[in-house]
């Protein structure tokens, strides 16, 4: 087993989209693997934590601009009942559209395909990671596309889980695995931040995309794709 491969400032760090903005979950791992100073924020700008270690974020990062990601494909078999959790990634095309219609439009004209109204509503925050990431082989190495449903059944010995995330059941399967590491985290962040800027799934969804930065940092992580976008990002999800 490899020793941790994150960048100089040894912060592990998991992040989730929120209204928000995006909460970030901190950590280091300590000679023996443990968990050690785990910590949070809430920030407006994909800048303030995108140079803070090795970043797994639950954002589309590589964009592809002819038809669906494989990556989303592969993500969608492995996660069975929890499949609609993934949509299809936008086109790059897209990152332009200042309107839905907009951007419906140059989904079609490019994919014969409408873009959803769930994936244009994250356009947005794709275009401020997509910026940041932009000609930087620094940031694009440290920086890694996951997501928390994939996090999840990893963590439950590669079986997705059997509830929706929104589900008082969900919640608490998904509470279970973070036993007994997480839940103090999960109860500060919980009573410091309102409802109406972070849901209480955002916290877990962020928790999880902390897991997989350190099975990212240890190179023990699933990794779906292996494709470049026209910008040279990564179109693959890990876990």
């Amino acid at each position: 087993m490899s020793g941790p491969a994150t960048d100089n400032s040894g912060w592990l760090l998991g992040v989730d989209g929120c209204r928000g903005g995006w909460l970030v979950v901190r950590g280091r791992l300590s000679a023996s693997l443990d968990w050690q100073d785990l910590a949070w924020s809430l920030e407006a700008d994909g800048a303030a934590f995108v140079d803070g270690g090795l970043v797994a974020i639950d954002i589309p990062i590589g964009l592809s601009s002819v038809g669906p990601r494989a990556c989303d494909q592969l993500a969608r078999q492995r996660l069975g009942p929890r499949r609609s959790s993934v949509f299809p990634a936008p086109l790059r095309q897209t990152l332009e559209a200042t309107s839905y219609g907009q951007a419906c439009a140059l989904s079609q004209a490019a994919s014969g395909r409408k873009l959803s109204q769930q994936a244009y509503n994250l356009l947005g925050k794709i275009r401020q990671i997509d910026r940041l990431l932009h000609h930087n082989p620094e940031r694009i190495a440290r920086v890694h596309e996951v997501h928390p449903e994939l996090a999840f059944a990893q963590w439950n010995g590669g079986e997705p889980m059997a509830q929706a995330k929104k589900t008082a059941a969900g919640a608490a399967q998904r509470l279970a695995l973070m036993e007994p590491v997480f839940s103090e985290l999960v109860a500060e962040i919980r009573s410091a931040v309102p409802r109406s800027l972070l849901a209480s799934d955002d916290i877990l969804d962020a928790i999880a995309c902390l897991w997989s930065a350190r099975r990212i940092a240890l190179q023990q992580a699933l990794v779906l794709g292996d494709e470049r976008d026209l910008e040279g990002l990564w179109m693959r999800i890990s876990a």
